[in-house]
């Protein structure tokens, strides 16, 4: 099992899950995080630490988001993005978008 990132965290980033991460999986795109599925080692520390829900073990994903596991596989080895291991400041509008659905179309790669 892996975990992954969907929908929830495009637009807000927030950072506190990569914080906690011990393997440093996650990787940092303008709006959006992903983390790359062959080094998550399952802990679910993050999961906890997402103030949207956006991180969600891939057994568990709903089916009109299990898109996002793939999501996460490509752009975590997209050359533009970045492995990201600190805590940041969330996107300017991130209480706007934190409830706001269907942000797909909406991601910056």
């Amino acid at each position: 099992m892996t975990f992954v990132v969907t929908e929830p965290c495009i637009q807000c980033k927030y950072t506190d899950c990569v914080a906690v991460c011990p393997m440093d999986c996650f990787m940092e795109g303008p709006n959006f995080l992903v983390i790359n599925p062959d080094e998550c080692i399952d802990c679910s520390v993050c999961v906890a630490e997402c103030p949207v829900g956006a991180i969600v073990g891939d057994r568990e994903i709903k089916p009109e988001q299990a898109h996002y596991l793939e999501l996460n596989r490509t752009l975590s080895k997209h050359p533009d993005w970045r492995r990201i291991t600190v805590r940041k400041e969330p996107l300017a509008d991130h209480e706007r978008w934190a409830t706001v659905t269907d942000k797909l179309s909406l991601l910056e790669r």
